[in-house]
């Protein structure tokens, strides 16, 4: 594996265990959206969102994105070193039962190992969100994906609400990414192959407004990819139809209830994730090996 190259300074801390002065990290006193990836192998390991001021002098995190950071017993025989499940860089040390958070852990990072990276998100609608969901929550580079309600005009619409068609709200997923390892390109293209663009107001059997195909773009360079995007589809003539998708600006976007949340990975043996879900992931590692 191919690795960044480091100064000395970072290649004291990440590969020989050393630690940097409290209070002078570059992400001691930080606070924008995004995650925090490793410095040595780009491998994501902390959101923004489970950064907290510690007052200790060096970035804390009281959550690791699943699987990303590994504990290793101290050789003090006292404290739990932390490191990059990838690289196994060091990154710092871990600490629990302070009650500094609900989490009531601390990840006690130096900010020689990590770089932070800024959040970008996409909204997309393609029919179920159980479906989106699943199929986007397995690309390499997404580090989000939640299912919600967008572009319609009442606020925090239920479910029951939303099914009745007269919300204007379409079932569509929030998709946070890595912009260094995943494109919002990628991200349309992977939208594209993995529901049917050309069904006015309907997927398979699932029919009606809230199952229409949208991308709802965040800013004027979102929507020339989108449009680029779109007009590369029809010239390929994939789908031998037109396409329907709507590409309009986004307005708004309310979370799904929880029991939505996870929904496939949930039940994975029912009868509609066996025979409409599992399918399209067989489609989506077919198309996109990681």
């Amino acid at each position: 594996m191919r690795y960044n190259p480091l100064t000395a300074e970072e290649k004291n801390v990440i590969e020989n265990k050393g630690t940097e002065a409290p209070f002078t990290g570059e992400y001691d006193d930080f606070y924008k959206d995004g995650v925090f990836v490793c410095r040595k192998c780009n491998a994501v390991l902390f959101s923004s969102q489970a950064k907290f001021d510690a007052g200790c002098g060096w970035p804390a995190f009281d959550e690791n994105f699943p699987n990303a950071v590994k504990r290793i017993p101290d050789t003090d025989g006292k404290r739990v070193e932390i490191v990059c499940a990838n690289c196994l860089g060091h990154l710092g040390h871990v600490f629990e039962g302070e009650h500094l958070t609900d989490k009531n852990t601390r990840h006690c990072v130096n900010s020689l190992s990590i770089r932070f990276v800024p959040k970008e998100s996409a909204i997309l609608a393609g029919g179920c969100f159980w479906c989106t969901e699943a199929i986007f929550k397995r690309l390499k580079g997404v580090t989000s994906v939640l299912p919600g309600y967008a572009g319609g005009t009442v606020d925090h619409p239920s479910y029951e609400q939303v099914c009745l068609g007269n919300t204007g709200h379409a079932e569509a997923v929030r998709v946070e990414f890595n912009p260094e390892l995943i494109s919002f390109e990628k991200i349309l293209d992977v939208f594209w192959h993995t529901h049917n663009p050309t069904t006015l107001n309907r997927q398979g059997s699932d029919m009606g407004t809230q199952y229409r195909s949208v991308i709802f773009y965040h800013n004027q360079k979102q929507k020339e990819i989108a449009e680029k995007s779109k007009g590369n589809l029809e010239k390929e003539q994939l789908y031998q139809k037109p396409v329907v998708t709507e590409i309009t600006p986004f307005t708004n976007f309310f979370v799904a209830e929880d029991y939505h949340k996870n929904y496939f990975d949930r039940n994975k043996n029912q009868p509609y994730c066996q025979l409409v879900i599992n399918p399209k992931i067989r489609k989506l590692e077919k198309l996109y090996p990681n």
